[in-house]
C-alpha cells in the first residue's frame, strides 16, 4: 500500500481493500503496539486507588501459578491437577485504568504460547477461519487473552461461551476484561434473558477482579481540541508523512465493504489519518464499525485530526444511553486521546509503535 512521505497528496483510506490471509488473524493474536513493551513493572497504580495494587498482585499470582506444570507436566488452570474451579481471571472496571495494560502484562509475563486479541477479533477469527479450525488454532496456545468483553448479540454471546467452554476443556487459561461484571454484561440490551442466561454460565469460569479508579486519559490532560477548519486538516495531512486523508461519510461507506478483520490491514503503513466533515452518527450499525476501526487507531497510537463536530459527539444521547454504552464511551475515549496525539504530533520518520506509553492506574504527564 503506498503512502506518501509529506508535502504530496495524502492517500485515501476509502482507496484500500486490504487482503487478508486466514492464518495472519492467528500470528497477530498480541497485544498491539501501544501495549508492547508494558509489564506489571511500568503499570502505576494510583495510591487513592487501592484495588489497583491488589490486582497487579493477583495476576502476578495468576502468572506464576501458570509457571508450574502438574507431575506429568501439564499448566493446568492456577496449577491445579484438574480443571476444577475457575479456569480464568476477569477484569473488571472502568475506562482508563489500565486493564489492557495489566492484560498485555499478564500475556507477557506467562510463559508461551499466548494468545491475546479483543472480544470482536475472536469473532472475527472465528468467522475466517470457521469455528472448529479458530479452536484448534486457539487450543495450541497456553493462555487466551480476550480484551474488552463486550457482547453485540446473541448469536456472538452463545458463539463466545461455546468458545471459552471448549478452551477451557483443552486446559487453555483463559484472562479477560470489559467495564462491567460477567453476569451483567446484557444489561439493557435486546434479548436480555438470552444474554443473561450465556453469560451467568460463562462468568463461572472466571475469578474476578475489581479495579477503581478515574480514566487516566481525562486526568490531568487538557479538553478535547476543538476541530479544525477542513482546509487546515487537509494542509496537514500533506506534510504529514504516512498521512491519510478522508471525507467522514466516504470513509463510513467504504467501512461497510471491508470485512472488520482488516480494519487492522487497513491501517498498516498509516502515520496519521485526517478525517473532513465529522458528524454526529444516527445509525447504529454505522457507529459499531466507527467503534471498531477507533479501537484499532488506538492500538496502533495513530493520532487522529478532524473539522467538522467534536470527535467527543460523535456519538448522540441516546446512543451513549442505550444498549451499546459503554463501546460508544471507550470509542469517544479513545478518539479524544488520539486528537490530542494528533494536535501534538510531529512528523514521524518511523511507525515508532511500541514506544512504551503507559496505560495506568495514574495520570501521564500531560502532552507537551
Amino acid at each position: 500500500m503506498d503512502e506518501h512521505t509529506g508535502g504530496g497528496v495524502p492517500a485515501r483510506l476509502a482507496d484500500r481493500r486490504p487482503q487478508v490471509a486466514p492464518d495472519r488473524l492467528l500470528a497477530e493474536l498480541t497485544p498491539p503496539p501501544r501495549f508492547a513493551r508494558e509489564r506489571f513493572s511500568t503499570y502505576r497504580p494510583d495510591p487513592a486507588q487501592p484495588t489497583q495494587s491488589e490486582a497487579v498482585r493477583r495476576l502476578e499470582a495468576f502468572a506464576a501459578e501458570g509457571a508450574q506444570p502438574d507431575g506429568a507436566g501439564r499448566w493446568w488452570p492456577f496449577g491445579r491437577r484438574s480443571p476444577v474451579g475457575p479456569a480464568g481471571v476477569y477484569l473488571d472496571g472502568g475506562f482508563g485504568v489500565g486493564k489492557t495494560h495489566l492484560l498485555a502484562s499478564l500475556w507477557h509475563a506467562v510463559p508461551g504460547p499466548a494468545a491475546f486479541g479483543t472480544f470482536v477479533e475472536y469473532t472475527n477469527l472465528v468467522g475466517a477461519l470457521g469455528f472448529r479450525e479458530a479452536a484448534r488454532g486457539l487450543e495450541r496456545f497456553r493462555l487466551v487473552c480476550v480484551d474488552e468483553f463486550e457482547l453485540d448479540d446473541a448469536g456472538d454471546t452463545t458463539l463466545m461461551s461455546r468458545l471459552l467452554r471448549e478452551l477451557v476443556a483443552a486446559r487453555v487459561r483463559l484472562a479477560a476484561t470489559s467495564n462491567t461484571l460477567p453476569d451483567a454484561l446484557g444489561e439493557g440490551r435486546f434479548a436480555a434473558e438470552d444474554f443473561t442466561r450465556e453469560i451467568q454460565g460463562l462468568a463461572t469460569h472466571f475469578d474476578v477482579v475489581r479495579i477503581e479508579g478515574e480514566d487516566y486519559r481525562h486526568r490531568g490532560l487538557p479538553a478535547a481540541p476543538p476541530p479544525l477548519p477542513a482546509d487546515a486538516v487537509a494542509a496537514e495531512a500533506e506534510r504529514r508523512p504516512g498521512a491519510t486523508l478522508d471525507d467522514f461519510d466516504t470513509l463510513l461507506a467504504h467501512l461497510a465493504a471491508v470485512h472488520p478483520s482488516r480494519y487492522g490491514a487497513l491501517l498498516d503503513g498509516v502515520r496519521t489519518v485526517a478525517l473532513t466533515g465529522v458528524h454526529q452518527l444516527d445509525d447504529q450499525t454505522v457507529a459499531l464499525r466507527l467503534v471498531v476501526l477507533a479501537d484499532r487507531l488506538y492500538d496502533r497510537e495513530i493520532p487522529v485530526l478532524a473539522s467538522g463536530a467534536p470527535l467527543d459527539r460523535l456519538f448522540s444521547a441516546e446512543m451513549l444511553a442505550g444498549g451499546y454504552r459503554r463501546k460508544y464511551r471507550r470509542a469517544a475515549s479513545r478518539l479524544v486521546a488520539l486528537a490530542r496525539e494528533g494536535a501534538v504530533t510531529p512528523p514521524r520518520a518511523d511507525d515508532a509503535a511500541g514506544d512504551g506509553t503507559t496505560c495506568t492506574g495514574t495520570s501521564p504527564a500531560p502532552p507537551p
